[in-house]
């Protein structure tokens, strides 16, 4: 329903709507096109979780603004005091989290890779 706007001037993450505008005028006028694609197709979005006319925000653990998009720095503090990893399944949780930053860590993939080894199945964890 929302296909045609996704990319060009909203993003959508299964029920999360994030409206980009140059301006005012132009994000009144997307909002209201968002809002009336909504209505027509009866759902509606919850005032108590929205924002609008904002600069900048925080979505999906980034920071969207008109500089672009950046790292949430307490996702980062997150990742920087994890505590020891002490299980297969510790290690694939610090792994997910660390690699939704991917974009921003030059050559992750290496970095991450002796963590990759400890998760294959024939490796013993110790």
């Amino acid at each position: 329903m929302l296909d045609e706007l996704h990319g060009a001037i909203i993003f959508v993450y299964f029920d999360d709507i994030l409206i980009y505008s140059k301006n005012l005028g132009e994000h009144l006028g997307h909002l209201r096109k968002v809002l009336i694609i909504l209505r027509d197709n009866h759902l509606y979005a919850n005032l108590e979780k929205c924002t609008f006319f904002q600069e900048n925000v925080n979505f999906l653990g980034l920071l969207v603004g008109k500089d672009g998009v950046k790292v949430d720095l307490e996702k980062i503090k997150a990742i920087q005091e994890w505590s020891t990893l002490k299980s297969v399944r510790d290690i694939k949780r610090f792994h997910g989290l660390a690699s939704f930053y991917r974009r921003f860590v030059k050559d992750l993939s290496i970095l991450a890779s002796p963590l990759n080894e400890l998760v294959k199945k024939d490796i013993p964890f110790v």
